[in-house]
């Protein structure tokens, strides 16, 4: 019996996203995909904690992974056909944006904030000394690995490999936008995806530059962006859920070494970061599952907070969110120490339970050479052409004011008779 031409994944975004095995790179991006290191990004989700501020909002890092690589293949087969020059570097392209975040750890960017690891680090340990990934780049050719850790690190002598990856227009960014909108429920990420695609060119120098005929998308793509992250990745209750975590896990620690927490040995490697090594397999073997697993366990804990905090998280009953943007600093500091007095009075770890948190949302900036849009032979910044663009570059702060629910009433009166006084 032969085994099929192709491998085909149904994405809701992307359709089919057939792969030929027939193709030497396409058959090792299949290899890949089966690779254990792979198959856990299965059970990391794409946006954390987010399923609890939007509920259908359960998409994985395996899922964003494969429609990165779909997104890229269409864009840099096109540029081929119009420089063939470029065809070589295709293997280096593709498996860079399948795997470029094969190295995040549970709860994606969540588990960063709390345990203080990077996962671009570890996406290159990953391909560097994960058996099952480093052998078939190796096979493949024994240069792969360099050559895909150079568009990472954005060194590759060919600037349009790495910026199709990372960049401020990048294959990455079109598919989480597009993905995250679509599974959120909101409304902003419909995309002119195929005019910006084919909208991409090269410079004489190998960088990534856009036709004149596709700034207006590109312009629709930076506005999603920023209405992305100003209303969805910067929700209250996002940053209220990525509290309760880093508060619990934090406090978990602390049982841990009073010798007074029971967890099992990839919990307890990751507990004990970064005072000791985390080894690799500890990393991979790390998932939402696992970490999940834990904090249901630890709601019956004999450490009162502990268990509170967990069957927070578990039972999504959050803190409240209360903006606090227009108050000066020196407000904001007399405001926070007065709830922490009132959380006390609750009998709440104060430092716990109560804290100023900071949202930032910018559509545009110029890291990693900016968007450059094509005229008369000359790369021209998208700032300097567009009228939209240029107000997007400028940074928009929120500060919020966590706070246990029951404290809602005694904050709104606190609010209401600082508007009175002023």
């Amino acid at each position: 019996m032969h085994p099929k031409r192709s491998r085909t994944y149904h994405d809701p975004l992307h359709g089919a996203i057939a792969l030929d095995r027939q193709d030497p790179v396409e058959q090792l991006l299949i290899r890949l995909i089966d690779t254990p290191a792979f198959q856990r990004l299965r059970r990391v989700r794409q946006l954390g904690a987010a399923s609890l501020t939007f509920h259908g909002a359960e998409s994985s890092r395996f899922t964003h992974a494969l429609g990165v690589m779909e997104l890229t293949r269409k864009a840099f087969d096109l540029l081929a056909k119009r420089h063939p020059s470029v065809a070589s570097h295709r293997a280096t392209v593709l498996c860079a944006a399948l795997l470029h975040d094969i190295g995040h750890g549970p709860y994606s960017h969540t588990a960063e904030e709390i345990f203080k690891t990077n996962h671009e680090y570890w996406t290159r340990c990953i391909i560097r000394d994960s058996a099952p990934v480093q052998t078939l780049l190796a096979d493949f050719d024994p240069a792969l690995t360099a050559a895909i850790e150079s568009v990472y690190t954005h060194q590759h002598p060919l600037p349009l490999v790495w910026q199709l990856v990372s960049s401020q227009l990048d294959c990455d960014r079109l598919d989480y936008l597009m993905r995250d909108s679509y599974f959120t429920g909101a409304s902003y990420g419909h995309l002119d995806l195929d005019r910006i695609v084919r909208s991409l060119d090269i410079d004489p120098e190998g960088n990534l530059v856009v036709s004149r005929k596709g700034q207006t998308a590109v312009e629709h793509y930076l506005l999603v962006r920023y209405f992305m992250y100003a209303q969805v990745y910067n929700h209250p209750k996002n940053l209220a859920a990525t509290w309760i975590l880093q508060q619990a896990f934090q406090r978990a620690q602390a049982c841990f070494d009073q010798g007074h927490l029971a967890a099992d040995d990839t919990m307890t490697a990751w507990l004990h970061h970064p005072h000791a090594e985390l080894t690799l397999d500890h990393y991979l073997a790390a998932d939402d599952i696992v970490f999940t697993y834990h904090l249901q366990r630890w709601q019956s804990h004999e450490d009162r907070c502990l268990a509170d905090l967990c069957q927070r998280f578990i039972d999504r009953n959050l803190f409240k969110g209360q903006d606090v943007s227009d108050l000066p600093a020196d407000d904001r500091a007399e405001l926070l120490a007065k709830t922490r007095a009132k959380v006390r009075e609750l009998g709440y770890d104060p430092a716990i339970y109560c804290g100023l948190v900071h949202s930032q949302s910018r559509g545009y900036t110029l890291y990693q050479r900016g968007i450059k849009i094509w005229v008369e032979g000359q790369p021209i910044d998208i700032n300097r052409l567009s009228p939209i663009v240029e107000p997007l570059t400028h940074t928009y702060q929120r500060t919020w004011l966590l706070h246990p629910a029951e404290m809602t009433p005694w904050l709104d009166e606190q609010l209401t008779q600082r508007t009175v006084m002023l």
